[in-house]
Parts: C-alpha cells; sequence; structure tokens
C-alpha cells in the first residue's frame, strides 16, 4: 500500500486542515525561510514558531498543552504533516526558543503574516466600498492581567481591568468591518496595563490605514479654519486684557489724585479751623474734605487691587496665548503634513470610525475629524458633563430606539471650547425605577440627527470589536499568556489576531475551494469560529492522504460521525484592484 493510500487517526482534525491551508497560502514555506539565529538540533526553531501558532490555533490555554493534554499535540503526526513537518517538539523546546527569540526576528514572523494578510484585507476593503461606500473601523484596548505577584513579565504595571486595579497589559486593537467575514483583526499592539485609550486613537488609526493602505482625505479647510480663528481669539484675549489694565492703571491714578487733592484740602482746613480757632462739626467743611479724603482712600486701594487682578489676568492671558501658540505650532505641522498626506492619496475614500468614551477626549475628536473621518463616540469623562445636564432639562420628543433606550438629538451644535460642531443625542437608558442618562457624538456627512435608530444601531455595532476581543481570551485562550519574554508576548498578541481571521478564511476556503458535500453539515456550512476552535479541532478523524491535499472523515466517536472535510493544497485569490488603494504614504 502506498503511503497516499495509508489513513491516519488524529485526534486534531481541525488542525490538519488548517495545516493543509496554510501550506496553501504559503504561510509555512514563509515561515521556514525565516531567519532565526538558533541552532537546530531534533526539530529547527522556525518549525517550533510554526508550532506555537498550530497550538494557538487549537485553543490551547497553557504552552504545556502541547504535550500533556488529553490527546497532545506533539504526538500527533497527521497534524505534523499536514503542516509539513515531519514532527512537533515538546513544549519545553517551544517555551526554550520562544525565550531566546529577539524582536527584530518575532517581528519577520509578524511580517509573514501582514503579507499573507493583505489579499485577503485588500478584498474586503473593495467589498466594503462597494457595498457600503465606506470602510468601518472600531477600536478599543483589553486588559490582560497576570497574577500581582508576578515579577518575571516585562513592561508590566498596574491598571484597570475589568473594573479592577491589576498588574498586567493593555492590548490595543482595530478592527475591520468586513462584508465576507464580519470582522477582520488589523492591528494589535500590547502596552503597560496603566496606558489609558485617550492616549492611542491616532495609534490605531494610523495603525489601521497602514494595514488597509486607504485613508480619508484630510481636512485641511477645517484646520486651517481652526488655526486662524485660534489665534485671532487668543490675541484678542490678550488685547483685552491690556486695554483692562490700561482702564485699572487709570482708575488708580484718578483715585490717587483725587485722595492727594482732598489731602491737601483737609490740611488747608485744619490751619484755617485752628487760626480761628473754630470748632469741627459733623457738617463742616473740614468734616466733608475728611469724608472725601477717606472716600479717595478706599477707591485707592480698591483701583490698586483691581490692577493687581488685571495684571494677573494680563499674565493669565500671555501665558495662555504663549501655550497655544506652541498648540497651534503643532497644529501648524500637522497641516503641513496632512496637506502632503493629501498631495500623496489619489484615491481617498470614506471612512468611519466607531469609538467607546475612553478614547472620546475633545482632543483626539478634533483629530479624528481633522484626518478625515466620520466619527461615531461618546465624550470621555466629565468632558460634556455641564452640557448634558442642561440637554437633559431641554429634552423632550424622545424616540425609542431600544428596548430600554430612548434618543433625543440636536444637529450641528456649537460647543464652547471645542472647535467644530457635532451632532449630539441624549441616550437615556431605564434601568428598574430608574434611569441613566449619556451623550453619544457624530461628526459627518451621515444625517444621523433625523434617524435617530440607524445612528443608535451603528454606534452599538461597535460590538463586534468587543464580541472580537471576547472570543480572543475565550476561544484562543489571550486571557492566559502563554510566554514571557518581550519577543514571545509580541508574537502571542499577533498570532492570536492572525489566528482569529486565519479561522475565517480557511473556513470559506473549505466551503468554496474544496469539495464538499455541504449538505452532510447543518446548515450547509461549518460551524462557528468558537466550535471550530474548542471542538472541531479537538476531534477525531481519520486522514486520507491524497496527491493535492488530504480527505478528513469524523470517527465515530465524534460529534460529526458520518461527515467529511476534503482539503486541496491551493488557494486561488481574487485580486482586489487597486481602485481605492493608496499604499504608497507615510505612517506618520
Amino acid at each position: 500500500m502506498s503511503d497516499n493510500d495509508r489513513s491516519t487517526l488524529t485526534h486534531h482534525a481541525m488542525l490538519v486542515a488548517w495545516g493543509q491551508f496554510a501550506q496553501s497560502i504559503g504561510l509555512v514555506r514563509r515561515f521556514e525561510a525565516v531567519p532565526v539565529h538558533q541552532k537546530t538540533v531534533d526539530h529547527s526553531p522556525n518549525r517550533k514558531v510554526l508550532e506555537f501558532l498550530a497550538a494557538i490555533l487549537g485553543g490551547l490555554p497553557h504552552l504545556q498543552d502541547i504535550s500533556r493534554s488529553a490527546h497532545p499535540l506533539d504526538r500527533d503526526p497527521a497534524v505534523a504533516r499536514a503542516w509539513g513537518q515531519e514532527g512537533w517538539a515538546d513544549y519545553s523546546g517551544v517555551s526554550r526558543t520562544l525565550s531566546a527569540l529577539t524582536m527584530v526576528e518575532a517581528q519577520q514572523f509578524v511580517q509573514v503574516l501582514d503579507d499573507l494578510s493583505a489579499p485577503f484585507v485588500d478584498q474586503e476593503v473593495l467589498l466594503a466600498m462597494r457595498d457600503q461606500g465606506a470602510v468601518v473601523y472600531d477600536a478599543d484596548l483589553t486588559g490582560l492581567p497576570v497574577s500581582n505577584g508576578s515579577s518575571s513579565y516585562p513592561n508590566v504595571a498596574y491598571g484597570y481591568m475589568s473594573d479592577a486595579l491589576q498588574l498586567g497589559y493593555q492590548a490595543a486593537l482595530v478592527s475591520l468591518h468586513s462584508p465576507t467575514y464580519g470582522r477582520l483583526w488589523l492591528s494589535t499592539a500590547l502596552h503597560p496595563g496603566d496606558t489609558v485609550p485617550c492616549t492611542q486613537a491616532e495609534a490605531l488609526v494610523r495603525a489601521a490605514e497602514a494595514k488597509t493602505g486607504v485613508r480619508p482625505l484630510r481636512r485641511t479647510d477645517l484646520l486651517r479654519q481652526r488655526l486662524a480663528k485660534g489665534c485671532r481669539v487668543a490675541e484678542e484675549r490678550v488685547q483685552k486684557a491690556q486695554r483692562a489694565l490700561i482702564e485699572a492703571e487709570e482708575g488708580e491714578r484718578q483715585a490717587e489724585q483725587g485722595a492727594r487733592l482732598w489731602q491737601e484740602q483737609v490740611t488747608q482746613w485744619e490751619a484755617a479751623y485752628q487760626q480761628r480757632q473754630r470748632r469741627e462739626r459733623p457738617h463742616s467743611r473740614l468734616a466733608q474734605a475728611r469724608h472725601k479724603q477717606e472716600v479717595y482712600r478706599c477707591r485707592q486701594a480698591r483701583r490698586q487691587q483691581e490692577v493687581a487682578k488685571a495684571r494677573q489676568r494680563l499674565q493669565r492671558e500671555k501665558s495662555r496665548l504663549a501655550q497655544q501658540q506652541e498648540v497651534y505650532a503643532a497644529l501648524q505641522q500637522r497641516l503641513q503634513h496632512f496637506e502632503e498626506e493629501n498631495a500623496s492619496n489619489p484615491s481617498p475614500v470614506r471612512a468611519i470610525l466607531r469609538l467607546d468614551a475612553g478614547f472620546g477626549t475633545p482632543e483626539n475628536v478634533a483629530l479624528l475629524i481633522e484626518m478625515g473621518y466620520e466619527v461615531y463616540t461618546k465624550p470621555h469623562g466629565h468632558w460634556l458633563e455641564g452640557l448634558r445636564q442642561r440637554l437633559a432639562k431641554r429634552a423632550s420628543c424622545w424616540e425609542r430606539v431600544g428596548g430600554n433606550a430612548e434618543l433625543v438629538a440636536w444637529k450641528a451644535m456649537a460647543i464652547s471650547s471645542f472647535p467644530y460642531p457635532l451632532d449630539v443625542a441624549l441616550e437615556r437608558f431605564h434601568t428598574g425605577t430608574s434611569q441613566r442618562l449619556s451623550l453619544l457624538l457624530h461628526y459627518g456627512e451621515e444625517p444621523v440627527t433625523s434617524d435617530l435608530l440607524g445612528w443608535f444601531r451603528c454606534y452599538n455595532g461597535r460590538q463586534t470589536i468587543e464580541a472580537g476581543i471576547k472570543e480572543g481570551k475565550g476561544v484562543f485562550a489571550m486571557h492566559h499568556l502563554k510566554v514571557r519574554s518581550e519577543a514571545a508576548l509580541y508574537l502571542q498578541e499577533h498570532f492570536a489576531t492572525f489566528a482569529a481571521n486565519f479561522v475565517r478564511w480557511a473556513a470559506r476556503w473549505l466551503c468554496t475551494e474544496c469539495c464538499q458535500r455541504l449538505e452532510e453539515w447543518p446548515e450547509r456550512g461549518l460551524p462557528g469560529v468558537k466550535r471550530q476552535v474548542q471542538v472541531l479541532a479537538h476531534t477525531s478523524a481519520y486522514v486520507e492522504w491524497q496527491e493535492q491535499g488530504c480527505l478528513l472523515r469524523f470517527s465515530d466517536h465524534s460529534l460529526w460521525a458520518g461527515r467529511s472535510l476534503q482539503t486541496i493544497r491551493q488557494h486561488a485569490y481574487q485580486m482586489a484592484l487597486p481602485l481605492f488603494k493608496s499604499c504608497y504614504f507615510s505612517s506618520g
């Protein structure tokens, strides 16, 4: 019997299929080509890195589960063969290899994943522009806590994670709303646990633009108007303070002259009264002169206080002007950079960005508007607390948009200390006998105030990234940090987000490009990502190797007994036309 005719039992059926897909897109070949400084004994370091990716795809919570689970991955030759390997290493060898990786080497592996992801991302951008007329991004931060007593994780810090102060990391994530796959991860970055969302908005947007290769037209006209208006207002405030100081100093001089004049009058009347030996009476000229003198002395003291306050105010306005000049110098540089970006962007796209309140500082909202995005967010902290209270008193004609949610909105509202008008909605939630109020903010061409239900649904559509974060922690076990070196942590974070995309791509490949009898499967398609990873990837099947792939027949002891999967080790890319592509631009 030839090698192709033999069947092999595997306890990781889906990992076999995924290994075939990995080979079909060139992942295995390109991983093996990455230069790694470590030596090869029984298994190459590249093979161990690939094994680490397979373990994450299998949802293994701990690295030792590679060798110590009920059905160890490193003892499953079918999986190794499916991934083009002679065998897998023990988990201890994988751990040593990951610990010894340099950051440059880890970045080279991640670059391979980025290159392989690019055609899929390009295709979804093209479909999004065709079907929706816009690309939609969601961004968020999520905590990855470690033991509070741990001292071996690099660059950790205490921060709020799951409403508690814990030691760990914050993962900054951005996803693309995909017409085909629902959600595709574009970028991830690991930060110390004390990192807050409001510091990461621009970095996340820049990362998304770098991955998709498209960006909107920067709103340089708005930025130019902001610069002109801002400088003029700041200078007018200084001029007003200078005029107030001049008036106060003039008032002080007049009060001082009046006090001196009446002091002379008192001196003259005192001499006259002494010469004539007259007694001073309450309403005599001398008494009246003394009263006038006291009036001017009090006035002089008040004018001195007014001068001091005017000088302080002028100093404050000058300091504020100096600070604003620094800000506007930075804005001027931003304007110059945006003009250069527009000049190198022949195909600008409409782009929508949805963010939670942690990102919604006035600085971030203004920046994102100037970057050309249609922004959906909520205000951060107490930024618009006064506005919320005022709107709550004025609100009427509430429109129900959910089971316990109502909205009332105002179009293009001018907000003090903010440079651009915003669409503002007051959101009211009924929770038992109480009510909870919050604000929604929007800037863009969509007439959201005339479609409150659409606004509510669009903003809450960002729950897709929250579901993705939950999937990463629950399905791909990202709540367990399997490694402790900086390079390996970087690799694990990128492997996990790639794995979530990879499973979706592979499912479509299996259903559309491989010869399947989909009538065998419920709903004529594979189960969702969670069941594929947690169940199918740990299900037994017999593998029949073929020249261009393999046939998986699920065993009688599996949930999918009687069903099968066919794989072919080739994948046809539907390349995206460069209609909306602006690849050659600075990432800023």
